[in-house]
Order: structure tokens, then sequence, then C-alpha cells
């Protein structure tokens, strides 16, 4: 009976060990990334620059309201010398980096696996996707990686992630994708894919790369509270990037389609009919003076549903397409007003350097005479019971973008208590004379969060 009772345990264990859940976890590639990893690092390249000039304390970086969200950019005390990476995209040497790894630089130095070593030219370069273009000239074809697909990239998938780590030249690295589509406040166009794989300083530019060994990532930031990897990385989706890339390889720079307007994404979801509801889109908060959209009659508070027949998913979505639009070309949005769905027809202009606002949505009436109206923050607030709550939010303010709302409540700015209107506004006037934003924390739903309100960061479409 004994003997019998270990038999039924080893074969129990051994059901169990085999099951699916109970697995051991191997990559697509068998056992080891090293067929890889072979094949990828002689496209991969380290980037170091020059700069022969002092320069001032101000350092490229990823702007964010996040103090934890860092470029992985190596940089020495002095400001001189830069370390980062990029990938070849064909063998005539042109080479994809952020634009943070070569911003400011005197000379940009290029080096390949096998250390040869090429002083690089900067074909273009493109602030609002942080991304650059270099060229090097070999006297043979180089090797170059495959630009893939990261719309097929599924949470859950492994990545592997080849870069520069604190200059120690080509390393690789695997992981996962941790999420998708992340808006990490960095820009117009967030939606970044995030890793746990072990990315460092000075990989900033390199390549992440799905199992079929196609590029799929641009490796642009990191969160990290003490500078090094804590497993929560950020690349920029390359399907988001072969836009500019073509754009700075036939043009040098990148032109962009535009029709005017700003727009903050959709909430509530729009009843159609009994049967019917929509979410998504995006409402417009303010249009520019002479602009495609003002002359196609669109108006501020408009809900836009649709672009030439597809939804609008959110604010960043309708952004890129706008963006990418041809120039010149003609486009129809379908837009809800009034419980009204009608389509408009416009055409796409060429984005201007500096669109300005000229058509702002204006307070509601109801709320100015429920509450004061605090013009810094887009606000207009109402004491209550020794606390300050939110009476409404102008809609092409940033506080709207951020997510505040009605009822909501200010506990704290610039990490002082708001106790009442007269701290909130004191606050507020203190902050836009200096010039810079304000941290907000705020009560929604019972839940404290941190915001960073800054109203000149809205972008326009």
């Amino acid at each position: 009976m004994r003997r019998l009772f270990k038999i039924l345990i080893v074969a129990f264990v051994a059901v169990i060990l085999s099951s699916p859940a109970m697995a051991q976890v191997q990559s697509p590639v068998g056992n080891s990334f090293a067929d890889l990893a072979e094949r990828l690092l002689p496209g991969v390249v380290n980037i170091s620059t020059v700069r022969r000039q002092p320069v001032s304390n101000e350092q490229p970086e990823i702007i964010s309201a996040n103090e934890y969200l860092r470029d992985y950019f190596l940089q020495d005390e002095g400001g001189k010398t830069s370390l980062g990476s990029g990938f070849l995209i064909d063998g005539k040497g042109y080479i994809v980096t952020n634009n943070h790894v070569i911003d400011k630089a005197d000379e940009i130095i290029v080096r390949l696996t096998d250390e040869k070593q090429f002083n690089a030219i900067v074909v273009g370069r493109d602030k609002m996707t942080d991304l650059a273009l270099l060229k090097i000239d070999a006297a043979a074809p180089l090797p170059y990686v495959k630009l893939g697909d990261s719309d097929k990239l599924r949470v859950g998938d492994w990545i592997l992630a080849i870069g520069n780590p604190f200059g120690l030249g080509g390393s690789v690295s695997a992981g996962i994708v941790s999420a998708k589509s992340r808006d990490i406040d960095a820009g117009s166009y967030d939606s970044f894919i995030q890793t746990d794989a072990s990315i460092n300083q000075g990989s900033s530019g390199g390549p992440l790369f799905d199992m079929n060994g196609e590029v799929v990532g641009i490796n642009t930031a990191i969160f990290s509270s003490t500078g090094a990897s804590m497993g929560i990385g950020f690349a920029t989706p390359i399907n988001l990037s072969k836009f500019v890339i073509e754009q700075l390889m036939t043009k040098g720079k990148v032109e962009r389609g535009w029709i005017g307007v700003k727009v903050i994404s959709n909430e509530e979801a729009l009843r159609i009919s009994e049967e019917k509801t929509f979410a998504g889109g995006v409402v417009v908060s303010s249009l520019m003076a002479d602009s495609p959209a003002t002359a196609a009659g669109i108006e501020a508070g408009d809900i836009l549903m649709a672009l030439n027949g597809a939804d609008i998913k959110n604010a960043k979505d309708f952004s890129r397409r706008i963006a990418e639009s041809p120039i010149g070309s003609s486009i129809i949005l379908r837009v809800w007003r009034n419980g009204q769905i009608k389509d408009i027809s416009l055409i796409i202009n060429l984005m201007p350097e500096n669109p300005k606002v000229s058509a702002n949505v204006s307070p509601q009436s109801s709320a100015a005479k429920a509450g004061i109206y605090l013009e810094d923050l887009g606000l207009t607030v109402v004491a209550k019971e020794h606390k300050v709550a939110v009476d409404e939010v102008l809609i092409n303010s940033d506080a709207a973008a951020k997510g505040i709302k009605n009822g909501d409540i200010i506990d704290k700015a610039d990490g002082k208590a708001v106790e009442s209107i007269e701290d909130l506004r004191s606050y507020a006037a203190y902050a836009a004379a200096a010039g810079r934003p304000m941290e907000l924390t705020v009560i929604s739903d019972g839940i404290p969060q941190t915001l960073i309100l800054d109203e000149n960061k809205n972008g326009a479409n």
C-alpha cells in the first residue's frame, strides 16, 4: 500500500509539473537568444559625440512631469562627451538614433561591432518625436537591420534590446512587452511600448527587436528613481517612427499635416441611437484663425468621431493621423454637434512653426457665477468646508487634458496645503510669476493623485 501511495504521489507531481501553468517559460527561439543576437549585433552601433565649446548646465532630456522618467543618455561632468546607441537601416550607412543623443554635438563618432569608426553627419532631426537620422560613408555595404511592424506586438511577447549601456559596447538583454500605447507626457505623439528588458544609461536610441529579428521600437526612456534600470523602459513604436524616418531621409526635415485645432480626448460615450453608443473621439477645445478647420466650419466644442471613415481613438491617435496626412490632401471628419452627426470635408495644410490659438472656448457663464475662475489654472473653484473644490474646467486647459473634473478636491499646491481659494490663488500666481508649471495634489473619487499643470504644453493639429 505504501509503495502504491508513493507511485501515485510521483505521478501526481509529474502531471502538475507538465501542466501549461507550471511549464518552464522558454523563449520562442528555444533555450537561447544567441543565434538571433549574433545576427543582429552587427547592425547596431555605438554613438559618441563631442562638444568643443563650453555649454550651460542644460542637458538634452526627455521632458515629462514625472520626476522619475529619465532618458538613458550618458554625459560627462564637463558636458563635452556623450554616449548613446543607434542602428543601421540600410547598407548605405543611414543610422537612426534619438535626437537628444546628438543634440548640440560638434562631432559625432559611430563605432561598429567590428571596432571600425566613422564620423557621421546629421541628415535630419525631429524634436517632436526625439528622432534623428545620421549618415556614415563606408567603402563597402554595411550590415543593417530590418524595420518590423510594431502594431503586431502583443503584451507578453518576447523582445530583445541591444545598446551601449554605460559605454560598455554592444549589450543584449531580453524581456517582454509589458504594455502598449503608454503616454509618458513626453510629447504630442506619445504611444510608447513598455518593456521590462534591462536597459540602462547609454542605450538611448538603440533598437528593440521582436523574435523575427525586426526592429519594433526605438529605446527612448526609463522609469527610475536611481538612474539605473528598474525594469520599466519605454520605446517609440517603429510604426510611429517610419513616417519621420522617411521624411528625414527624403527632405531632411519633417513636414506635418495641420488643420488648426487643439483637442482633448472625449471621456463620455455618445448615444447615437437607442441601440448604439460611440466611445472615443476627441473634443475640439480651440481653433486657430485662418485655419482649414475654421474655414470648414469646425467649432469649439465639436466632438470629432472619425477621420476618413476610421474611428478616432483619442487625442494622440488623432494628432498622429493628422500629422501624417499628405499636405494638400482632402480629409473628411465625422462631427458630433448638439446631438447631430455631420461629415465635414477640409484640406490638410502644412503645420506652421508656431501656430497661435485665436479662438478659445470661454469658461461657461454658469461656472463663472458659481465660483471663482483662476485663469492660470483654467479652473473655476468654490470653497467647501475648509477645502477647495473644482466647479468647472476650461475645456482647452491643461487641467482638462490631465483629467481634472468637476467635484475634485485640490488638496495641495506645490506641496503646500490648500485650505482656501486665496491659498490656491496665491500659489498659482507665484508659479506663474516664476514661469514654471504648478504641481497639484488632487483628490478624485477619494483617490489622491499628483499632477503637473502647464498651460503651454497643449499640442496643436
